[in-house]
């Protein structure tokens, strides 16, 4: 496996947009591979192709990113339930948690990226979860995702490392990290074209694309303005 090249866990939203460059600084090539589950966001996958074309040609990272992959995992639509894939409030559930949980969505990305990477010579995924700013997800916790990585790694007879840069960040911290990474340039890229909106509305604010009533979109336009504010 080629240790000089990552997966980036790719939706089009300002996360994985800002994990993507992570991985650019950091591996001389990259792939991405987003996810077509049914989602109604689905806004996000029509801005993954202009982000890709966009930071293909940020001089720092010349020539690193290589091929994109789609995978579509009818499964979680199937199972329903959820306000990311049905008809339903956004609001809080059973259990403590939004309706827009999905149950062992990123569980089931990684093993697919995983799957994914062991054909292209890749042991390196790199994903935004986060446990700062999550809305409780308990599938974007640290052990979470260091418990996947290791049953994947014995589930394929070999190391699979999956590195989460935005973990213990909140999203201030994470439009710097973007900052740091890409300059105004960056930054510029994610507002403009990036979609982390849960109704997948497209409408331009000064913090990036969104309805901005979402429980998404209240947590990047409260990061931003912190951000602007340091």
């Amino acid at each position: 496996m080629d240790g000089n090249t990552a997966l980036v866990l790719f939706s089009g939203g300002q996360d994985s947009t800002t994990c993507l460059a992570w991985a650019l600084t950091r591996f001389m090539h990259v792939e991405t591979v987003g996810f077509d589950y049914g989602q109604r966001h689905r806004a996000e996958l029509d801005a993954r192709p202009k982000i890709l074309a966009a930071m293909a040609g940020f001089a720092p990272w010349s020539g690193r990113l290589g091929a994109d992959h789609l995978l579509p995992i009818d499964t979680l639509k199937a199972i329903g339930g959820t306000a990311l894939t049905d008809d339903r409030a956004i609001e809080m559930g059973a259990h403590g948690l939004p309706t827009t949980f999905v149950p062992g969505r990123n569980v089931m990305f990684l093993t697919a990226a995983a799957a994914l990477g062991y054909r292209r010579g890749i042991s390196d995924l790199v994903g935004g979860m986060c446990e700062t700013d999550f809305s409780g997800y308990p599938d974007c916790r640290d052990a979470t995702i260091k418990a996947t990585a290791q049953a994947l790694s014995l589930g394929l007879a070999r190391e699979t490392r999956v590195h989460t840069p935005l973990m213990w960040l909140d999203k201030a911290a994470t439009w710097k990290l973007a900052e740091d990474l890409g300059g105004a340039a960056l930054v510029d890229l994610i507002v403009h074209e990036s979609v982390t909106c849960y109704n997948g509305d497209p409408t331009p604010h000064d913090w990036g694309r969104g309805c901005g009533t979402c429980p998404a979109c209240d947590l990047r336009a409260r990061g931003f303005t912190k951000y602007r504010g340091a």
